[in-house]
């Protein structure tokens, strides 16, 4: 059986309640749900059960001390022909090494290294056929979005399936950081 996997920080409900105040009318916009909301760390994809066994063992031997981050502000990706909408994060060094652990673990489990640069960011909305003034419109009344720092003291590994209302998120392992 196949698994398509990812890691991320989950973000707590009372920030997740913040990130649904953003909805807005743009067209073409499937806004995610509060349950959805996550800060990505690294995309794995399908892997077979052994592969996601020895990932979590990788996982499992990451020593990283917690920390906070906030969200700040909000943007798109897709330029010109936009497909998502996402709120930024105030990314700390400590998240940056915690990504890089991340990918360390993966690839030592003979994955392929990721090979997008890494933006931190919480998915709002994926876009199909939104034109690209109306989500300029958004970004600009949502452009002083803030939260309060909020800590990080674990992630997860969650599997990905996809239903008719979209992507289900199961949480297959939580990885605490304690340093």
């Amino acid at each position: 059986m196949s698994l398509r996997l990812f890691l991320a920080v989950p973000i707590p409900e009372s920030i997740a309640d913040r990130l649904l105040t953003l909805e807005a009318d743009v067209p073409g916009a499937s806004w995610r749900s509060a349950e959805q909301y996550h800060l990505t760390l690294r995309f794995i994809g399908d892997v077979n059960e052994a592969i996601a066994r020895d990932i979590d063992t990788e996982l499992g031997r990451i020593s990283a001390a917690p920390f906070e981050i906030a969200l700040s502000g909000v943007g798109s990706f897709g330029g010109r022909e936009p497909s998502a909408l996402w709120a930024g994060v105030s990314a700390p060094p400590d998240l940056a090494r915690l990504v890089s652990a991340c990918e360390t673990a993966i690839r030592n489990c003979g994955l392929a290294p990721e090979s997008r640069k890494y933006k931190p960011h919480v998915t709002l909305a994926y876009l199909n056929g939104a034109l690209d003034h109306e989500v300029a419109h958004f970004l600009s009344d949502a452009a002083e979005f803030r939260t309060a720092p909020f800590p990080v003291d674990h992630f997860c590994m969650y599997a990905s399936r996809a239903t008719r209302a979209g992507s289900r998120y199961t949480e297959e392992a939580v990885y605490p950081l304690a340093g």
